[in-house]
């Protein structure tokens, strides 16, 4: 498992690219923008499998 942080180049909520990192909670992100601290988080990489009908 990989401890480093992937660097996000732009807020999600306003698009703002001046972001610093936080301590607190792990990985997440502030916004000099908007103020929001954020944390991005990978869910799963592939494609799903197809269900099919019988």
């Amino acid at each position: 498992m990989s401890t480093e942080r992937a660097v996000p180049f732009y807020c999600p909520y306003c698009g703002e690219e001046d972001l610093r990192p936080v301590e607190e909670p792990h990985g997440a992100w502030r916004c000099a923008g908007c103020l929001r601290t954020f944390a991005v988080k990978l869910v799963g990489i592939g494609v799903p499998e197809r269900v099919t009908s019988e």
